[in-house]
């Protein structure tokens, strides 16, 4: 189990972000202490997620991005809903298609960078969208999770 948990994360930091190989490494997905995503008891009704609590520093997005063949896409997205600032409670996303139990995603944070409550999700670089993934220090706030 912790072997395939490491092999998702390695597979969704080499998906998610533009550092360099050693960077990567030390990368992780988890919660933080000012942000955070509780997955224990997230229920799914059809093609909507329903996640018991959501915190972000900011405003921002919880995001789900797919896996495809086994391995996070991290270039393309299937639902988002707003986030703002503080706590959030039982935060529904609703995703495209409709997931099979056990599906694979992540969700994660995204700030609200240029606050006008749009997700830009385009790209300003190779790897990065214009509202950023969340980290705090090298934890990307985001979680690998199968749809109940």
């Amino acid at each position: 189990m912790k072997s395939a948990r490491l092999i998702v994360v390695v597979g969704t930091l080499l998906a998610l972000t533009a550092c360099s190989p050693i960077a990567r490494m030390l990368i992780k997905l988890d919660n933080g202490e000012a942000n955070w995503i509780i997955v224990e008891g997230a229920t799914r009704e059809g093609a909507t997620f329903t996640f018991p609590e959501v915190h972000i520093d900011g405003n921002g997005w919880l995001v789900m991005h797919p896996f495809e063949n086994g391995e996070p896409n991290g270039d393309i997205y299937v639902g988002y809903t707003y986030l703002q600032n503080g706590d959030n409670q039982n935060i529904q996303i609703t995703v495209e298609p409709e997931p099979a139990s056990g599906d694979m995603f992540i969700v994660m944070l995204h700030r609200d960078v240029n606050e006008n409550q749009e997700f830009d999700f385009v790209f300003v670089d190779a790897f990065n969208v214009l509202d950023k993934a969340v980290f705090e220090g090298r934890t990307m706030i985001a979680h690998a999770i199968p749809a109940p």
